[in-house]
């Protein structure tokens, strides 16, 4: 009796801390393509060619590990014990004459480099992102292929046409489906059945699209409008656009947008003008804050306690941290050479 009186009290513990914990930790759970934690940051440094390892509170350097030329985007094992990045190629997006054909395994507990997966005969891996079962979905641009990869086995399990050189992708919550961005040879968001494996749509995009990103709840999709300063929102029950969010203070087309991992803010990147505009997610057409930041900003990462956005600027290798609560930048330290993106775990 007294065990069982133990257990249920333990129990009653358990469960009062899990409903004390924030509510950005309780929705980052559900999925695993935005993740946060307090064990530690990780910075891709694309220009420096390594993956980055630093203290989430102090913000200096740990380590570092080489992985090639270059490592761009990044995902998250949902145990959080794995970092995976593609390694792109010498190039960028339309100039990439070496393309490179892996994809670093990263052990975060060690922070070392583990393997590879090499993806040949496919070439120019960049976007990457994971489901919750820890399958990895990568985009090669010029192979026109969203591959499917198992990382336990190191192997390429499907090969899927995009039609377009799909550069950024967004796979929804519940790994139903993907959604890959066309920057401008074809211009349509292309629409990927992930159970069946094969492209089912088109979604049209006038203009190009850049960074794209799911809502918490798998129900819309939002996208970069690679000319205009504008998010475009796609239903994922119809595939579909439905809205259309006019960017402030922005005169150039924008680069990536992201949901807080609680799913109450979407903050949006303007890498040419280095502007993040913060708003509303519940009302996409609220007012919004307009911040400057360091030089080609192109990552985000979330703190989790819900505080604190940091911002991996490209152009200059700082990264700036954002007070969400206040919209405000209140610093900004040095990460590299030239971070893609970052994340805490």
């Amino acid at each position: 009796m007294q065990n069982l009186a133990r257990f249920r009290g333990v129990a009653i513990a358990f469960a009062l801390a899990l409903t004390a914990l924030p509510g950005v930790l309780r929705a980052a759970s559900l999925d695993p393509n935005n993740p946060t934690g307090a064990a530690g940051l990780v910075l891709i440094d694309k220009l420096g060619h390594h993956v980055r390892f630093f203290d989430p509170v102090a913000f200096n350097e740990i380590s570092s590990v080489e992985v090639g030329v270059t490592p761009h985007d990044l995902a998250i094992s949902p145990d959080h014990k794995t970092v995976y990045t593609p390694v792109y190629g010498d190039g960028v997006y339309g100039r990439n004459p070496h393309p490179a054909h892996t994809v670093a395994i990263i052990d975060l507990p060690t922070r070392t480099v583990t393997g590879m997966i090499d993806v040949s005969p496919y070439q120019a891996p960049h976007g990457i992102q994971i489901d919750n079962a820890g399958m990895l979905y990568v985009t090669c641009d010029l192979s026109r292929k969203l591959l499917v990869i198992d990382p336990k086995k190191r192997a390429i399990e499907a090969a899927i046409d995009t039609e377009g050189t799909g550069h950024w992708i967004a796979v929804l919550p519940d790994g139903s489906k993907a959604y890959v961005t066309n920057k401008n040879d074809r211009l349509f968001v292309s629409v990927i059945d992930l159970k069946a494996r094969k492209m089912i749509g088109r979604v049209p995009a006038p203009n190009g699209t850049e960074g794209i990103v799911a809502s918490p709840d798998g129900r819309r999709v939002l996208v970069a409008d690679h000319a205009e300063p504008a998010i475009f929102v796609i239903d994922t029950a119809t595939d579909t656009v439905v809205d259309k969010i006019p960017m402030k203070g922005n005169t150039k087309g924008l680069y990536k947008v992201r949901y807080t991992p609680d799913g109450t803010t979407v903050l949006a990147m303007n890498s040419t003008e280095s502007l993040i505009n913060i708003f509303s997610a519940s009302n996409l057409h609220s007012d919004q804050h307009v911040l400057t930041v360091g030089k080609a900003p192109m990552g985000f990462a979330f703190s989790p306690d819900d505080k604190t956005a940091l911002i991996a600027n490209h152009g200059d290798g700082t990264v700036s941290v954002i007070d969400l609560h206040k919209s405000q930048v209140v610093s900004s330290f040095v990460g590299g050479t030239g971070i893609e993106t970052l994340s805490y775990y």
